[in-house]
């Protein structure tokens, strides 16, 4: 019911520019949608990412309607179509978040660290997902056997999960995942829709962005900075 509640907030918070946000000096960053979502429903959270001091970078590729066998080039696509000359901070939320894993392990010069917000990165899809039969409707293939490579292995780059015990999409210990999986996990109050659409559940999941990137130093030395330009 926390989720239908938040789907209001979906539509009223997809408004406003689709474009690059943020200070021109901000660390790159990349925002990934979850399923059925685009650009639009991740307004908020690059938002907040923006407000934090992140260069930060819509996906651009439409509606997130499941795996395919381009995916990963797609994703590639999105991170050239960035220009940025380094790798970047690449924030997937919900099946975005696999997306974001997938790429780091095949283009780890790429990346600079992976978010996962809400995405199931470890255990039975079947078990811990409330979609998982909706996804296989829409994309077309079993949600546990996709057409990428989906690997429940750490990528090769420093990797935090968010995760919510209030999530009502995907359950906590499979967004929260293994020793395994990740290099850190972290809880933030917030719905499965809150964690991109939500102005409390973005702000608090940046928040534990930016200690993550200072504690792996995984920015390379540079801090993001608290640049209102959003």
């Amino acid at each position: 019911m926390r989720e239908v509640g938040a789907l209001g907030a979906r539509f009223w918070r997809a408004f406003g520019h689709q474009d690059v946000r943020g200070p021109e000096d901000g660390i790159p960053a990349l925002v990934i949608p979850g399923f059925l979502a685009s650009d639009y429903t991740t307004t908020e959270l690059r938002r907040a990412m923006a407000e934090a001091g992140f260069r930060v970078h819509p996906w651009r590729h439409g509606v997130n309607r499941g795996a395919h066998s381009g995916t990963l080039d797609d994703c590639k696509r999105a991170v050239d179509l960035c220009g940025c000359d380094g790798p970047m901070v690449v924030v997937g939320w919900s099946l975005g978040g696999l997306f974001a894993r997938e790429l780091a392990r095949e283009h780890p010069d790429c990346v600079r660290a992976v978010i996962t917000l809400g995405s199931p990165v470890w255990g039975d899809r079947r078990k811990f997902t409330n979609v998982w039969k909706l996804y296989e409707w829409v994309a077309g293939h079993p949600v546990d056997d996709p057409p990428i490579a989906d690997s429940e292995d750490k990528p090769p780059v420093p990797t935090l999960a968010i995760w919510s015990s209030k999530d009502g999409i995907v359950g906590a210990p499979s967004a929260r995942g293994t020793e395994q999986t990740r290099d850190q996990a972290v809880e933030v109050a917030s719905t499965h829709m809150g964690f991109a659409v939500s102005k409390h559940g973005t702000r608090a999941a940046v928040r534990e962005i930016v200690h993550f990137l200072e504690t792996h130093k995984a920015d390379n030395g540079v801090r993001p900075g608290n640049s209102p330009s959003a």
